[in-house]
């Protein structure tokens, strides 16, 4: 995809009208039984859990969500993405597609949780012998006002990791309102455990600021790193893939 057609996709999305769901709700009237989002965002590059996806190159997004008030929602994300192919000439997967679904509301005020299934999905051609991508993971969550703590662990291979079953990522993640300019202050530190992968365990972190526009338009800047092992996460363009960056992203949502 050029980067004139990633353009014209970020001003289609800019234009695009807000959806009837952002009008404010009459006085008295009873919250709607379920509501369905979508959203598309072009990001400067794709970092997942601080790892390269798109070789530093930029992506397009977007996706879908359902929610019901019991507390049960279902949504898809897409994204595209380079990561596999630069792993290896061999195989041709540009797309990623994100499946989940699960259930959260509050144990008490200020205490939301969060539990679901989330799988990875990596359609394409691969070579004889290639141990695919798809993963599923299982995931909780637990927070407290801004800040929230998820633990994931995969039930199937981690991302194309052999023998990688049962890995986990913890992630501590934080979004504080500033109260000045509709700005907000996003952190967060995770750490990935590779499950029969020498030194394959490591940790990222991320500080940025999020500006939201209103009608579903937001701005996203942030600074990433992690301290990912060279020799284990380097592709065959001779890129590492957990080096320092900065990533910005708008995103419209309706």
């Amino acid at each position: 995809m050029s980067r004139n057609t990633l353009a014209a996709l970020a001003l289609l999305a800019l234009a695009a009208p807000g959806h009837a769901a952002d009008a404010p709700a009459t006085v008295g009237e009873p919250a709607p039984e379920y509501s369905l989002s979508a959203n598309v965002t072009l990001a400067s590059q794709y970092r997942y859990r601080g790892l390269m996806q798109t070789n530093n190159q930029p992506a397009i997004q977007g996706g879908f969500d359902f929610t019901h008030a019991s507390g049960l929602y279902l949504g898809n994300w897409n994204s595209s993405i380079s990561w596999l192919n630069d792993g290896n000439s061999k195989v041709s997967a540009p797309v990623e597609m994100d499946f989940y679904g699960g259930y959260k509301g509050n144990l008490a005020p200020n205490v939301p949780f969060d539990l679901g299934v989330l799988q990875y999905y990596y359609p394409g051609d691969y070579p004889s012998g290639y141990t695919r991508p798809d993963t599923t993971e299982l995931y909780a969550g637990l927070g407290y006002g801004p800040v929230l703590f998820k633990y994931s662990i995969a039930m199937t291979n981690l991302f194309g990791f052999a023998a990688s079953k049962y890995s986990q990522y913890f992630d501590l993640s934080g979004n504080f309102d500033t109260g000045f300019w509709d700005l907000t202050v996003n952190a967060h530190v995770g750490h990935q455990t590779v499950r029969n992968v020498t030194d394959g365990a490591y940790t990222d972190w991320k500080l940025g600021l999020t500006k939201d526009f209103g009608q579903g338009l937001t701005i996203s800047l942030a600074y990433l790193d992690t301290n990912a092992d060279r020799a284990v996460y380097i592709n065959s363009r001779g890129r590492y893939m957990g080096r320092a960056t900065g990533l910005l992203s708008v995103t419209r949502t309706f």
